[in-house]
């Protein structure tokens, strides 16, 4: 190359966020369904986190062009898609053993995303900034209707007379399904319609801003590339986490957790795009797309999970335990006084972001040591 010229970009068919993902599908294929070495999980775990992270880059593409809130429901969406799928795939396989796994991996994606993700965002942000800002009222409304789905689908359960033990009768999974559903398109519609501005990012003077002023927004041809790799990334994420789950049980059992910890540590992998890019937006200053992204993602986990689990115990045998214990359903109170202190004033410290990360831990902790 002679002095003063320029590398020219790679085509989008060589770059690693195009081929990481198709890469991933092929080692999915190829490892689906066998016992494999320790050598080759090591490697299909090496593969896994590169599919995160190009399903990360993908999803940013995919908001920047389409705006917010619009981009950070893209995916919350997807990722909720592809874990009511891994959850209805391992409980046909489990049996009468999974029937708690829809509560475990719900509860732990509301733990992650109410306090990891938004601890993450609070603290990163204001180690960087100061004082973050966000809209209170956006904000707020999503804390609300994360706090009833959680309560309606999650607490009651624990509290009805019409089964035995923490479960719903027929007529009252299918009361909360509806709900659940109507709950969340509501919220959608408010979003993205009604108030829009209510979950837009906010500048110091509390205004709101309608897009990064830093970069022009991908064409639409990029755009659906990005959105075609994006859902490919995350089938991928999630079929390799299923061919990783033999490994990480057995890593579990020799650590001596409970066998429901697993779903714990496959809602900790399914949700790592979503925090990584909720991460980044609050180094940037824009604290209400990660609290989107937070809030989104614990509503949709909820709002669409748990009808579709509801829907597919038509064809699946067994229990379906959805009613939290006196220990999560402690946290889950917690959680809920500490995020509307932090919600209301629109300011956060690092502070915040600390109080929320504690809590994170201590949901772990519990989790491993009950």
């Amino acid at each position: 190359m002679t002095p003063g010229t320029r590398r020219r970009p790679l085509p989008a068919a060589l770059t690693w966020t195009t081929a990481v993902p198709v890469l991933a599908l092929v080692v999915l294929a190829a490892s689906w369904g066998r016992d494999l070495p320790t050598a080759v999980v090591v490697l299909v775990a090496v593969v896994l986190i590169g599919a995160v992270l190009a399903a990360v880059h993908h999803a940013e593409v995919v908001a920047h062009r389409v705006g917010e809130p619009y981009g950070s429901l893209v995916l919350a969406v997807a990722v909720t898609i592809i874990e009511v799928a891994l959850i209805v795939t391992l409980m046909v396989s489990g049996g009468d053993d999974t029937a708690a796994l829809a509560r475990d991996t719900v509860f732990a994606a509301v733990m992650i995303t109410a306090n990891g993700i938004v601890g993450l965002s609070l603290l990163l942000g204001a180690l960087r900034h100061g004082i973050v800002s966000f809209n209170a009222e956006g904000t707020g409304a999503a804390l609300a209707t994360v706090t009833t789905l959680a309560v309606l689908s999650l607490v009651l359960p624990t509290f009805t007379e019409a089964e035995s033990g923490p479960q719903f009768s027929p007529s009252q999974l299918a009361f909360a399904a509806v709900a659940s559903l109507v709950l969340y398109g509501a919220f959608v519609l408010t979003q993205t319609v009604r108030h829009r501005d209510f979950f837009l990012p906010v500048a110091e003077d509390g205004v709101a801003l309608e897009e990064d002023s830093h970069a022009d927004p991908p064409s639409s041809r990029a755009a659906l590339t990005s959105l075609g790799l994006l859902l490919v990334a995350l089938v991928a994420v999630v079929g390799l986490a299923k061919v990783e789950s033999p490994a990480i049980e057995d890593a579990v059992a020799a650590a001596g957790a409970p066998q429901s910890f697993v779903g714990v540590v496959i809602a900790l992998l399914v949700l790592l795009p979503e925090t990584l890019a909720a991460a980044k937006a609050a180094r940037r200053n824009r604290l209400q797309n990660s609290l989107n992204l937070a809030f989104g993602s614990a509503m949709a986990s909820i709002g669409l999970t748990i009808p579709a689990i509801a829907l597919a115990m038509i064809w699946l045998d067994g229990p379906l335990v959805l009613g939290l214990e006196p220990t999560q359903m402690v946290l889950l109170a917690v959680t809920v006084v500490t995020g509307v202190l932090t919600v209301v004033p629109g300011r956060a410290t690092r502070l915040q972001g600390a109080v929320h990360l504690a809590l994170l831990a201590s949901f772990v902790f519990l989790a491993v040591n009950p």
